[in-house]
């Protein structure tokens, strides 16, 4: 799959912009503050339909406009495939793929698989739980339609019986007959998710761990586990042990959407005992993982995009990066970096076309 061309209208800082990129790869160099990452994140927002960096769609809009449009052009198993995606201030959000509406955002999910690594990325190390879960959603997604609008029916049912609990603490009242049936709708959804997050990381945790022994040259030892209270009662009896604590919080405290990663680095947790420097590592190793189970999956290549990759990486583990693309036919990569010598130095120790895109 390929990103042949982009044009942007009033899209964040550019009122008017149009490239033409090449097959490989694609450097965008300049100072900071210019747009590079924003060009990145169109490009992301072509695959999910929202901004990696701000999900509020208002705020990407130009300052003193009303709307922005993103034109693409793609080649994928030899067809050409034009997606737009359209915003209006006050309008729901528009994606088109060859001048036909989607009827809802999530079915587009998946048909442009993408990676990105950005700086940003330190939140999956350094925030809760949700950043985490929302990274292991996030792949399975790309390749599994159902996995989605499963999760989808699960988050409207824990809002809802959410709002049921507050509505028995409102009105002085309890109904365990009504909120039987939301807790056989999360069991039955909350099973299902469970399954294949675990069935995913079984896969992935051997690609992740192979990824960051090639990236530290086999310096240190890094572990991914899955913690989930599923692993140890289903979650109808979990729902059931829980609900006078339920009932006092207004909230549902158990459930997949409690899930988190563990992440270690020689058996302690790298957000305490980790480099910069290794987390940075550990990061890149988790998302190049991510681009081979996709790939794995969905039979094409996403496209990567690398945004400010020499941030706290030294330059021979940027070219180690690099040359990934040269050695394991990666596809299309972009690249963001302010110092144009130094990217163009790293990609041309490698035998791929490229282009240097001044901003």
């Amino acid at each position: 799959m390929i990103l042949k061309s982009l044009s942007l209208l009033n899209y964040k800082n550019f009122e008017s912009v149009s490239f033409e990129f090449d097959d490989k790869i694609n450097c965008f160099v300049g100072n900071n503050g210019v747009g590079k990452t924003n060009v990145l994140d169109a490009i992301y927002h072509l695959s999910f339909g929202k901004s990696y960096f701000n999900p509020v769609t208002s705020q990407n809009i130009r300052h003193t406009t009303d709307f922005f449009v993103i034109n693409s052009h793609y080649q994928k198993e030899k067809r050409d495939e034009k997606v737009i995606v359209s915003v209006k201030k006050g309008q729901k959000k528009i994606i088109k793929r060859n001048g036909k509406a989607y009827d809802t955002l999530s079915q587009h999910i998946g048909f442009l698989p993408l990676v990105i690594v950005s700086p940003t990325d330190r939140d999956l190390i350094t925030e809760g739980s949700h950043t985490r879960r929302k990274f292991i959603d996030g792949v399975i997604s790309q390749s599994d339609q159902s996995y989605l609008k499963t999760l989808l029916s699960y988050t409207k049912t824990v809002s809802q019986r959410n709002s049921l609990l507050k509505y028995f603490v409102a009105n002085n009242t309890f109904d365990p007959s009504t909120l039987d049936i939301y807790n056989q709708q999360l069991s039955e959804y909350g099973t299902i998710i469970f399954k294949k997050r675990t069935d995913f990381l079984e896969t992935f945790i051997p690609i992740f761990i192979d990824r960051y022994q090639t990236i530290s040259s086999g310096k240190e030892s890094v572990s991914l586990s899955y913690q989930s209270n599923l692993a140890e009662t289903d979650l109808l009896s979990l729902l059931e042990q829980n609900l006078s604590k339920d009932r006092i919080l207004q909230y549902t405290g158990v459930g997949v959407h409690k899930d988190d990663l563990s992440f270690e680095i020689d058996d302690h947790p790298i957000k305490k005992f980790g480099s910069q420097g290794q987390q940075k590592s550990f990061l890149v190793a988790l998302k190049l993982a991510q681009f081979d189970f996709i790939k794995q999956q969905s039979k094409v290549n996403p496209i990567l995009l690398l945004d400010d990759i020499f941030d706290k990486l030294d330059e021979k583990r940027v070219e180690h990066i690099i040359k990934l693309v040269d050695d394991q036919n990666f596809g299309q990569l972009f690249i963001s970096d302010t110092h144009a010598d130094r990217t163009e130095d790293v990609v041309k120790k490698i035998s791929q076309s490229y282009k240097i895109i001044k901003l």
